[in-house]
């Protein structure tokens, strides 16, 4: 999302206009979901995609076409058996688009882009409202935590509240009412910058995650070192809890510090959060002697029961990129509430 507006941005800008290609529903198993995107300006560049193949390049030459004609239209691919051929897939399905002309003109929607890319992958949720008419016309509106709707006038808000999940929705009726969420609240405080930490990092922000380093260590907690970090933070791991913001039930706590000793601080004081996620890494006999010197300082064990670890979903591998993998899918799977459903659970 935030490459997305921060290309439009550019564009826009630049004086050169766009089209942005929104998946906004679909059906079976369409190469892409609700909520993807790709943006075509009129200067030739091309951002994020609605799936690929033939129905990309469809979209891509009709996005093009759009912005020489300065228009915005609905477009649906019908990807049934007698149809796959016929665009060059082997999914079933459909999918819905909408080809969105934005001017460079209009000064309403600049800062509109601008506000949505500094919103996206902040860890505070927002959303990205949009109206549209079957005549192409639409509007832009955004919603964030603080309750408060800016633009679309005359849309109540209790119509848009019902709207505001974890997943891009559709409201039929004139205007269609689309809701997608720009970011979404949370933040991984991640204790423990080695390999593992160095691998974990790039692919959380790829994935819409907000990451806090956190590491005793000054050479380890250097700025430099992770540049999709929203923060980089050089504390002592016995008071860590201290020095961060409030930890919520939104958050993640993932630990892979250098020491044992060091993982039972950070979770002792983990295990007095609400934390969505709490995960630690290690061997099976690491996480036995772990569990019970936290038995031993009196925390129940049904709130160790708490802990994933060992860390991550068991896809077979071991290396520092291969565990960073499995950590990454894990806390997607905790986001989405599809965890405890796949019965991935190695602790307890």
């Amino acid at each position: 999302m935030k490459q997305i507006f921060s290309a439009l941005c550019r564009a826009l800008s630049s004086g050169y206009g766009a089209v942005l290609c929104s998946i906004i529903a679909s059906e079976g198993s369409a190469p892409r979901g609700t909520g993807a995107k790709m943006l075509v300006t009129e200067d030739g560049v091309t951002v994020g995609t609605v799936g690929g193949g033939a129905v990309e390049y469809r979209a891509a030459q009709l996005a093009a076409e759009l912005c020489r004609e300065k228009r915005s239209r609905f477009q649906s691919y019908h990807l049934s058996s007698g149809q796959i051929a016929d665009i060059g897939m082997i999914c079933g399905g459909s999918v819905e688009l909408f080809l969105q002309y934005i001017s460079p003109v209009d000064s309403q929607t600049l800062p509109v882009a601008a506000e949505a890319a500094a919103l996206s992958g902040s860890g505070h949720a927002a959303w990205l409202i949009t109206t549209m008419n079957r005549d192409g016309s639409w509007q832009w509106g955004l919603w964030d935590r603080s309750g408060r709707l800016r633009g679309l006038e005359g849309i109540p808000a209790e119509m848009v509240e019902p709207l505001l999940t974890e997943a891009p929705c559709l409201r039929q009726g004139e205007p269609l009412l689309y809701t997608e969420p720009l970011s979404r609240a949370g933040t991984v405080y991640l204790f423990g910058a080695g390999h593992v930490g160095k691998a974990l990092v790039p692919i959380l922000a790829m994935t819409d995650f907000q990451v806090v380093i956190c590491d005793a260590r000054p050479h380890a907690a250097n700025r430099e070192l992770f540049p999709q970090a929203a923060k980089v933070k050089c504390l002592a791991y016995e008071d860590a809890f201290s020095h961060l913001p409030p930890v919520t039930e939104e958050d993640y706590i993932v630990i892979m510090t250098p020491g044992h000793q060091a993982d039972f601080e950070v979770l002792r004081q983990a295990l007095a959060t609400p934390a969505r996620y709490i995960g630690c890494i290690g061997s099976r006999r690491k996480v036995a002697a772990t569990r019970e010197k936290l038995l031993a300082v009196g925390i129940p064990a049904e709130e160790i029961d708490r802990v994933w670890s060992p860390i991550g979903l068991d896809i077979g591998g071991d290396t520092p990129a291969e565990i960073a993998v499995s950590v990454a899918a894990q806390l997607i799977a905790c986001r989405s509430g599809h965890l405890e459903e796949r019965g991935q659970r190695h602790g307890g």
